[in-house]
């Protein structure tokens, strides 16, 4: 198997830990594999290296298996022990992305991994699945209330192929649990001009404010994009000042 070349280790990229920012190219379902492969090499230590190159060889020898669990498999769970927690997610992607996982595939491992390779199978589907065979994936991980499969679930994949109804109550649910929708990928796009959107956003708002509870942030950048404004009776302020 042909790699890019990986820049030496420096101490600190010894340390697996550092948090994988957006836009570094370390964002797994956002970056494509090669750039991936390149990048989390270039932060992993020696050690590491060594293992990820082993894991890659093992799922390009094993390609989509459908039969007994693989060898590549197991290797999902190793990765946030052998890569740190910080670059396990791009790890595993590449993993599957090396596997060539189809739909059945990502579908097995899903079902029987941890949050963590869940989310991971999450991050892949971009790579790995063009049409709709993935999506009840994604519309498993909106039903948790772990915010980091339904940030994930709100990928790339995820607003290609929801559905307006089911990615309208996903956006929604991001303001219920916190999830900042800058996570959303193609926010601006799916919310422009959405009228339905910007009704059931209009609501939520009222009904918090009503609650005597203040009204997220990110629900009115939302709702500008619709091309809405925010309801004149609904506050910032849950004391009753207004927007």
């Amino acid at each position: 198997m042909t790699r890019p070349h990986a820049t030496p280790a420096t101490p600190e990229a010894e340390t697996t830990g550092r948090p994988a920012a957006p836009g570094d190219g370390t964002t797994p379902a956002l970056t494509p594999p090669a750039e991936l492969h390149a990048r989390l090499t270039e932060r992993l230590g020696g050690a590491a290296r060594a293992w990820l190159d082993q894991a890659l060889d093992e799922a390009s020898a094993r390609p989509g298996t459908h039969g007994p669990i693989s060898v590549w498999e197991l290797r999902l769970a190793e990765a946030g022990r052998r890569c740190g927690p910080a670059d396990a997610d791009a790890a595993r992607v590449l993993i599957l992305h090396a596997a060539r996982a189809d739909a059945d595939v990502l579908t097995r491992v899903y079902q029987q991994g941890t949050a963590d390779e869940r989310r991971a199978v999450l991050h892949a589907l971009p790579h790995l699945v063009t049409g709709a065979a993935a999506v009840p994936l994604v519309e498993d991980a909106l039903r948790t209330n772990d915010t980091r499969l339904v940030a994930a679930a709100l990928g790339p994949y995820g607003a290609c192929h929801l559905d307006a109804h089911a990615w309208r109550h996903a956006v929604l649910k991001c303001l219920f649990t916190g999830v900042p929708l800058d996570q959303v990928a193609e926010l601006a796009r799916r919310a422009t001009a959405d009228a339905e959107l910007a009704r059931m956003l209009g609501d939520y708002a009222e009904e918090r404010t009503a609650a005597g509870r203040p009204v997220p942030e990110d629900l009115h950048r939302v709702l500008a994009l619709t091309g809405s404004a925010t309801p004149a009776r609904v506050t910032d302020d849950p004391h009753g000042k207004e927007s």
